[in-house]
């Protein structure tokens, strides 16, 4: 799976004027299936985004993790990000998981991270969403499940 994670001080996310999903002190977790993910990808993202520290301790060193701050994670779903813009000015998008696959897999990141006990409030698949944040630093890091060790090397956009 892929990721963009954003600490924030408070995020949010609405579709038809409506919010859906909010938070406060946290992450924001921008989120893709990719087409040959499986759910192992799901949970070891969760895992990351729970266990990585993210936050500054009383010494202001990047020493704490969400559950030591009491953080929640907001997941919007982000087929976006398995974009191929190699070519010409129109992005493909082959690259995602099926909707239904994606959608079931992004079900499994939710159920983890709940699991772990991380908050989670999400995104409405397949909507259009209007993503509100405060990036708190800003602390913005990019995740590929296919890059923890012992996995298949990372692809990038597909050729």
């Amino acid at each position: 799976m892929l990721a963009v994670l954003q600490r924030v001080a408070r995020a949010e996310v609405r579709v038809d004027g409506r919010v859906v999903g909010a938070i406060g002190r946290g992450a924001c977790l921008l989120a893709c299936a990719v087409a040959d993910d499986g759910e192992e990808d799901a949970r070891w993202l969760a895992d990351k985004v729970v266990d990585l520290r993210l936050f500054g301790d009383a010494a202001g060193k990047t020493n704490l993790a969400l559950a030591d701050v009491g953080g929640a994670v907001l997941i919007v779903p982000q087929f976006t990000l398995a974009a191929d813009w190699r070519k010409g000015r129109r992005p493909a998008f082959t690259a995602a998981a099926p909707p239904e696959r994606a959608r079931a897999l992004l079900a499994v990141l939710a159920a983890r991270l709940a699991e772990r006990g991380a908050p989670c409030a999400q995104g409405e698949f397949g909507a259009a969403m209007q993503v509100e944040l405060v990036n708190d630093g800003p602390f913005t890091l990019i995740l590929d499940s296919r890059e923890r060790p012992g996995t298949r090397p990372a692809a990038g956009p597909p050729p």
